[in-house]
């Protein structure tokens, strides 16, 4: 099966669950406090994301669904600025604000790129018992606007009683997909599908030795609880699909360096959810949440995936080449450049008919610098560019061909019509452009000349161009 994105747009869904709000404090640390044996932390930045059940919805938003989210907060300044950041996503907040708590947030203290302490801000909700009543009142009102609800449970409290929202859901025949917590599966009984990672997982039924003991515990919980469905996320080792009736499925991870695994349970379930509100089956919606993953842990905190970057990571997948990488991954490979005092050096172009113009021009760049990146543009961008019958080449195979010539080392697509917005995030020590252009033309140059690197412009051999190849084909 061809795996494609579905349309994200159709997928109307609710969220309830534990709302909290991840806080970053950003700084640097080159001394020991002389009070006792711990770094100082300079402080410079200061962040809050969504977190917890907010994620999720942030998540779903992003990749375009119609999302409402619904759940307890204090009634306190973090509670306002939290609907106000999700409300500037299209998230529709239903927030029960509780005068007696404070909305749970999760302060963390990193120091280059690692987490030095976590300081968690927070107090049960389960003794909210009026709230809690008027939660599961508007509920039910909420019910007949969605094709599909969402349970995400942080044991916090807000899901005490989460029978009482499976049986009403139950009843409009919507279905009902669990991110669950604890070791008492047995409250979310009836659920459509339940999404536990492996520990969890384990927390239940007790270790698993082996592929087929993982299974067969697996597929009891199946019968015992009543649910259809039953997905193991398991880290490094991919994820598992169990299903009433069914072969189980395995996905493999899809990651190639975990940078971050911060709310990558999060972009699961939202990006499984959105896909199974939108019309996918079951296995795609799961392909989809697999591949969603593996982008999310490249990234740093609290994070989400958009639709595009689904849709860009399955069209290089189509290639399976090593040196074709999605932005994130990118990102990645040059932090990794730039410990080593690598030389990197950038370019552009549509490359729709690959001719000895272009292999000479890119290995001119590469002897710049110890590693040359390529940037191509979608296909999209190009038939705006050069007309509505280009590309003659796909994406896929445009970035297969450029990533099989031994003087390219990274291959990268972008969706504009320039690729300004890449350049400024990747900062190449060297941008080179093939051409006639001033520097003054280059997209990206005053970035790049701001960050103290280079740009330099390679004429192009005469004679060549892929408008030049092409219509020549059509004269013959």
């Amino acid at each position: 099966m061809t795996l494609t994105l579905p349309d994200f747009k159709k997928a109307r869904v609710l969220i309830v669950g534990d709302v909290m709000v991840d806080r970053y404090w950003h700084g640097n640390t080159s001394r020991i406090s002389p009070e006792a044996p711990v770094p100082v932390l300079s402080i410079h930045t200061c962040e809050d994301r969504p977190g917890g059940a907010a994620n999720v919805a942030l998540n779903m938003a992003h990749l375009n669904a119609q999302v409402q989210l619904s759940g307890i907060t204090g009634n306190d300044e973090t509670a306002f600025a939290l609907e106000s950041q999700l409300s500037k996503a299209q998230i529709h907040c239903h927030f029960f604000k509780d005068a007696e708590i404070q909305t749970i947030t999760k302060l963390r203290a990193i120091a280059q790129h690692q987490q030095l302490i976590r300081l968690d801000f927070e107090k049960n909700l389960a003794a909210a018992t009026t709230t809690h009543q008027q939660l599961l009142e508007q509920f039910e009102s909420l019910l007949t606007h969605i094709n599909i609800l969402v349970l995400s449970d942080y044991a916090k409290g807000t899901l005490l009683h989460v029978q009482d929202f499976i049986q009403r859901a139950i009843t409009k025949k919507i279905p009902i997909i669990v991110d669950p917590k604890g070791s008492d599966f047995h409250k979310y009984k009836g659920a459509t599908l339940i999404t536990p990672n492996l520990k969890e997982f384990e927390l239940v039924v007790g270790p698993c030795q082996t592929e087929e003991e993982l299974i067969a515990k697996g597929n009891a919980l199946l019968t015992t609880h009543q649910w259809q469905a039953l997905l193991i996320t398991r880290g490094e080792q991919g994820m598992t699909l169990l299903q009433q009736d069914h072969e189980p499925h395995h996905f493999p991870a899809q990651a190639k360096e975990v940078f971050d695994v911060t709310g990558a349970g999060d972009t699961v379930i939202a990006t499984l959810a959105a896909a199974i509100a939108a019309g996918a089956p079951l296995i795609q919606a799961t392909q989809l949440a697999n591949i969603a993953a593996g982008i999310v842990v490249s990234k740093l905190g609290t994070a989400s995936v958009t639709a595009k970057e689904l849709a860009q990571t399955i069209e290089i997948k189509k290639s399976a080449h090593p040196c074709i990488l999605t932005e994130m991954q990118l990102l990645q490979y040059r932090r990794e450049a730039y410990k080593k005092n690598e030389v990197i050096v950038m370019t552009n172009g549509c490359f729709d008919l690959l001719h000895p113009g272009h292999i000479s021009y890119l290995e001119a760049a590469r002897q710049l610098g110890d590693r040359l990146i390529v940037a191509v543009n979608d296909d999209t961008s190009v038939s705006r560019l050069k007309g509505s019958q280009r590309p003659i080449n796909s994406l896929a195979d445009r970035m297969t061909l450029l990533a099989a010539l031994h003087c390219v080392d990274w291959v990268v697509s972008f969706s504009e019509d320039t690729p300004k917005k890449l350049i400024e995030n990747i900062l190449p020590d060297i941008l080179v452009k093939g051409g006639d252009y001033t520097i003054e033309q280059i997209s990206g140059a005053d970035a790049v000349l701001k960050n103290n690197g280079q740009v330099t412009v390679i004429p192009f051999i005469d004679g060549y161009s892929s408008t030049q190849l092409i219509q020549k084909i059509k004269a013959l």
